[in-house]
């Protein structure tokens, strides 16, 4: 692995224990809150003969779904509402009921980044291997979320594992002890356990973009009849680090798409993590032409930016020009 993308990899780990204390772990929802839920979610007839937009846009935010003024103020601010609220869970943490009713009655699609870890942890735990996984040592809890997602049927979506093809994370093949065979045998047994318990969410198998010494992605590519989309995590860091450099969106993009389409299951693409630094080039051009680029990929579902100050500032506001951008990009977009 090359030293620039080695200090990324420290980077990417987007669950740090700042994040993770912000997550609220809430109550379930009645039957009457489930049927609310459902009722905001569906589309009025009004919305469904202006949804002609075919890119979804989609945001990853500190404070999640349940932070409905961010929600709010960044729809005035881009002049459409997110239609993929994406948050991040751990395996210590119980199925974010709340989290998942907030994102469907703000019309959003709820995406669970759900990692098999205490986030907290660092990369050596034992106690959160994908063998022990695949063996059934976390049934139990398994089953409560299989419980709890059961109602919502496939208007959630689950991103589990995500970024497997790097070294970042301990179900990592060549951390932790995992190997690939590992990763695959977990991933399916989390797939049958939830689907034994009545749960059918949109699976998203999410990797990072490729470098030189990355997973192989053939290797831990669980199967077509387990996953339902595959995802794409990439960025324009720009100047902000010691090894990265400013990169249009076709250099950041193409070769992770790419990769992915050379795994020949002809499923859509989300780019499920991305967002550009404001150094060393324009963010607001990058803007524009990265969603464009990515508008005709006519593959690709959607994306989600992750609009936090974290590595850098990756937010859409990180500039006036940038959030104008950001608002004249979406409005550009081709429709269906």
């Amino acid at each position: 692995m090359s030293h620039a993308h080695s200090l990324r990899s420290t980077a990417s780990g987007r669950t740090t224990p700042a994040a993770l204390s912000r997550r609220a772990l809430l109550g379930s929802l009645g039957a009457a809150g489930l049927a609310a839920t459902f009722t905001a979610f569906a589309p009025t007839a009004a919305q469904a003969a202006t949804s002609t937009k075919r890119l979804t846009f989609g945001v990853a935010n500190p404070g999640g779904p349940l932070d409905s003024s961010y929600l709010s103020s960044l729809t005035s601010l881009v002049g459409e509402a997110p239609r993929l609220l994406e948050f991040y869970k751990d395996f210590r943490q119980p199925a974010p009921v709340s989290e998942i009713s907030a994102a469907l009655n703000a019309g959003a699609r709820p995406v669970i980044t759900w990692e098999p870890w205490a986030a907290d942890g660092g990369l050596t735990q034992p106690g959160y291997s994908m063998a022990s996984i695949a063996a059934g040592a976390f049934d139990g809890y398994l089953n409560s979320w299989a419980s709890a997602l059961a109602p919502y049927g496939d208007s959630v979506s689950i991103r589990f594992a995500h970024e497997m093809n790097g070294n970042w994370y301990p179900w990592c093949p060549g951390v932790n002890g995992t190997t690939a065979a590992d990763y695959v045998a977990a991933w399916r047994h989390v797939w049958a356990v939830l689907a034994a318990g009545g749960a059918t969410p949109r699976w998203i198998w999410s990797v990072n973009d490729p470098y030189p010494g990355s997973v192989p992605l053939d290797q831990v590519y669980p199967g077509n009849d387990v996953v339902t989309e595959l995802a794409l995590d990439s960025y324009n860091f720009g100047t902000s680090q010691s090894w990265s450099t400013w990169k249009t969106p076709s250099q950041v993009f193409a070769p992770g798409l790419s990769a992915l389409r050379a795994l020949g299951t002809g499923k859509s693409i989300l780019v499920s993590e991305t967002a550009s630094s404001e150094l060393g080039g324009s963010k607001p051009n990058w803007i524009r032409d990265g969603i464009a680029y990515l508008d005709a990929q006519a593959d690709v579902s959607g994306f989600i930016w992750f609009d936090f100050l974290k590595e850098t500032d990756w937010r859409i506001n990180s500039s006036t020009a940038s959030s104008t951008a950001f608002r004249k990009a979406l409005a550009s977009r081709s429709t269906v």
